[in-house]
């Protein structure tokens, strides 16, 4: 018999254009190599181009799909995505409070590239307070995390992403990885923060197009790489690295944004189609 490979249990809403959401990061995991345990916190009607209806799932049933897999499988990392609810929130925090040697991986979305909303201020305010103690690492953007990090929006304007960052491991997170896809700036830069200030500092091409899912084959790739064993600074240079590539071949299924490939590495190219036919045998 095979060993397992490592397992990520995985909170999240599910997203029927499989460009965020569930969907997203199972594709994720498994393409680089992990075993995910879906958990889905809300259900969406959406597609490429937003998000029409949204329905929270019960947290009671949220609470025992995720406390059945934890006591039946050995899980090497818990990614937490849209969670819908506050009851949801209050679920995923009392189970990281009682598994806390298993690293959490944490992608809040507050707002997405197609400017679906999926938290309030009662939520941030939850979610700092309960969830972030118990974090290891924070995925976020720039403009998320300058509302992460204060209520007050003439003081968000004026916040760097070191600021930001610094500001949000005060609510008890390890580490903070703060991208910059939404800043004005040549290259996107992406900076990762423990409780000693900027570990360090990536730039990346920044590609055009709008892009739905990448911040959710960011997180995912980040849980996948600690969950197989990687140290947290080189887990993040890797994420980045492996979600510029889906970014760098991504697609249109819709009318909408285009779709991350995290399976680019599996499809054939075009210079494997010409060797194939050089290679071809003639009978």
């Amino acid at each position: 018999m095979n060993p397992a490979p490592p397992i990520v249990l995985v909170f999240a809403a599910n997203d029927p254009s499989a460009g965020g959401g569930l969907a997203a990061d199972i594709l994720t995991l498994s393409s680089l190599g992990c075993h995910p345990l879906p958990v889905i916190t809300a259900v969406t009607v959406q597609d490429t181009a937003g998000t029409e209806d949204f329905l929270a799932i019960e947290a009671d049933m949220v609470s025992d799909q995720a406390r059945f897999l934890l006591e039946d499988m050995q899980i090497a990392a818990i990614k937490v995505g849209v969670l819908g609810s506050l009851e949801n929130l209050t679920v995923v925090a009392e189970i990281a409070a009682d598994y806390p040697d298993i690293p959490l991986i944490l992608d809040p979305v507050f707002t997405t590239a197609g400017n679906d909303d999926f938290a309030d201020e009662e939520m941030i305010g939850a979610l700092r307070e309960l969830l972030l103690p118990h974090t290891t690492i924070l995925t976020i953007n720039s403009l998320d995390a300058r509302r992460l990090g204060s209520d007050e929006p003439d003081e968000q304007d004026d916040m760097t992403m070191d600021e930001a960052a610094l500001r949000i491991r005060q609510f008890g997170t390890e580490f903070v990885l703060v991208t910059g896809t939404h800043e004005q700036t040549p290259t996107v830069n992406n900076a990762l923060f423990n409780r000693s200030g900027r570990v360090r500092l990536d730039s990346w091409e920044r590609l055009p197009g709008s892009y739905h899912g990448a911040g959710t084959t960011l997180s995912a790739a980040f849980a996948a790489f600690i969950a197989n064993g990687m140290d947290i600074a080189q887990a993040a240079r890797e994420a980045e690295d492996y979600t510029w590539q889906t970014l760098q071949n991504a697609y249109r299924p819709g009318m909408g944004q285009q779709i991350p490939d995290r399976l680019f590495w599996a499809r054939p190219k075009p210079e494997d189609d010409e060797e194939g036919e050089k290679n071809e045998v003639i009978e």
